[in-house]
């Protein structure tokens, strides 16, 4: 406590001095493990992609492990990097009149881990706190990720079991006006190979150029209050991206998006909470539109962040996300990043760094950011950019809801005129989900089903099936529901989107249990008793 208190202190002191307006490249430092040669090539790869001077470049002899020991990390990565900064002369290190040894000049914003380096810290379990301490739920572990550990590493001392509040939390700047020269953003690339890190890189330089175009799939919890919370970000991006023109689909029911669910043009993913990655994410043709966001909620979602197949953010990016934010250990759902907030940052144009430590309460903690630091995926929103033809009916959307997003007749007479002259059923069904959104079913149902008619694909004809369902669901229109899932069933009934038809009607309407078999009697033994 003793340390939140001071830096608070400091905060309040520094917001006074002026500061420069963005993330400058030199400002950014990379760190690679010396240990892998992959990592240093991932390393100098990223400094020629984004123009990151080499000097910049920092190679540890690291382990190669994803976790190491709270002794390893202070020994090879906290206190090498400590003297590395100050032979650098990236810093200067002082004593505050609190007795707080810190940093009150850094030239460095941003430190960027490459593939290779650890990213979690294991709990020492021969801990001994202070006498005195106060045990709780989170002071009695001094687990932590590797990133969040580096954001303080300028502050001399931290107790191994106290977390810092972030003060760049909730802000609404670039993190060079505020004026915490003690703190720095850490992010990561990391993932499943060196490969799949390129990929990462050259996904969000690609996307920059256009801006980030496609669907937004939500996913709630919806169970209970103890995750009310979490489901309120969800409903609060939902609301943001109406306004905003992003057209989204939102999942209300308490199991995550089924198996198979026919998502389509997925630039957007934000849905929690299971443990491990589920539903239309296990499907092997199914990817993310290029340099999508897509993030899960769970305590351990980066638990094994370079394994493609475990928890969930090394499947999302090997699915073709492009960036990603996790846990390494248990945050506590407050101590997560706050979706809404990071949604609200990346909407506004701000860098994927910036948006995720805006968004996040604690430091020195467990979360981590995954995918290139420096993208910026929605800085054309405004409608500039390069255009792609994949991304033509997203902009076109989006610019209707500009236009006419306050006179909804309106937007829904140009919407429907466009869709007509075009022949493209995306129109009716955006219509279709805007509608649901706003509780005009009727108006929704109409709309879903000409959007069903236009499409050429059963798998887009599913998924309006499907719209349909969910909204029977939700206004207890059970039997009817039921009636539409078994009539489209029947048409796709050996196609993979009709999986997911098949567990929505298991859920609706459960199959009976098989018959009983019964018991055979065994038959009996003679017993002779011995002689």
């Amino acid at each position: 406590m003793k340390y939140i208190i001071i830096i608070s202190l400091l905060v309040s002191q520094l917001l006074v001095i002026g500061a420069k307006q963005s993330i400058s490249r030199s400002s950014v430092a990379v760190l690679y493990n010396s240990n892998m040669p992959e990592s240093q090539e991932l390393a100098e790869y990223y400094a020629l992609q984004r123009k990151i001077p080499v000097e910049n470049l920092v190679g540890l002899p690291l382990s190669k492990s994803g976790k190491i020991s709270r002794k390893e990390y202070i020994t090879t990565i906290e206190e090498p990097l400590r003297r590395y900064f100050l032979e650098k002369d990236w810093w200067k290190i002082e004593m505050t009149d609190q007795g707080v040894k810190l940093a009150t000049i850094n030239k460095i914003e941003v430190l960027v881990c490459m593939y290779g380096v650890p990213y979690g810290v294991n709990h020492d379990k021969g801990l001994k706190l202070p006498e005195g301490t106060v045990v709780n739920s989170i002071t009695k572990q001094d687990c932590a990720s590797v990133d969040s550990e580096l954001s303080a590493l300028s502050i001399y001392g931290l107790p191994t079991y106290e977390q810092l509040t972030n003060p760049y939390f909730k802000k609404d700047s670039h993190f060079s006006e505020a004026n915490t020269p003690f703190y720095m953003l850490v992010g990561r690339i990391d993932a499943d190979s060196l490969v799949t890190c390129k990929r990462m890189i050259d996904d969000a330089i690609a996307t920059e150029k256009t801006g980030l175009w496609g669907m937004a799939y939500l996913d709630l919890a919806k169970k209970g209050v103890n995750y009310k919370m979490g489901d309120d970000w969800i409903t609060a991006i939902e609301e943001k991206n109406w306004k905003l023109g992003i057209p989204s689909t939102i999942d209300k029911n308490k199991d995550t998006y089924l198996t198979n669910y026919p998502m389509k043009d997925v630039a957007m993913y934000f849905g929690w909470y299971t443990g491990a990655v589920n539903g239309p994410f296990l499907n092997p043709d199914f990817r993310f539109k290029r340099g999508a966001i897509a993030v899960h909620l769970h305590s351990y979602s980066a638990a094994e962040l370079r394994n493609p197949r475990a928890k969930w953010v090394g499947p999302l990016i090997s699915k073709g996300a492009a960036a990603t934010v996790g846990n390494v250990y248990e945050p506590y759902l407050g101590g997560t990043h706050h979706f809404d907030i990071l949604h609200d940052r990346l909407t506004q144009g701000y860098t994927l760094i910036e948006s995720a430590y805006m968004s996040i309460p604690l430091l020195s903690w467990q979360n981590v950011v995954i995918g290139d630091p420096l993208y910026q995926p929605y800085k054309h929103l405004g409608g500039s950019g390069e255009e792609a033809e994949d991304d033509k009916f997203y902009r076109a959307s989006h610019v209707a809801f500009q236009a006419w997003g306050q006179d909804i007749p309106a937007l829904v007479a140009k919407m429907r005129s466009a869709g007509h002259k075009t022949n493209d059923g995306r129109y009716f069904e955006v219509l279709g989900l805007l509608r649901y959104y706003q509780g005009k079913f009727q108006e929704a149902g109409l709309f879903f089903t000409s959007a069903q008619k236009m499409y050429l694909l059963d798998y887009d004809k599913t998924r309006n099936a499907l719209h349909i369902i969910d909204m029977l669901i939700q206004t207890g229109q059970k039997e009817q529901a039921v009636l539409v899932c078994k009539t489209m069933l029947g048409r796709v009934k050996d196609t993979p989107e009709g999986m997911a038809l098949v567990a929505t009607l298991n859920i609706l309407s459960p199959p009976p249990p098989p018959p009983a078999k019964p018991n055979k009697e065994l038959p009996s033994k003679k017993f002779s008793p011995k002689k």
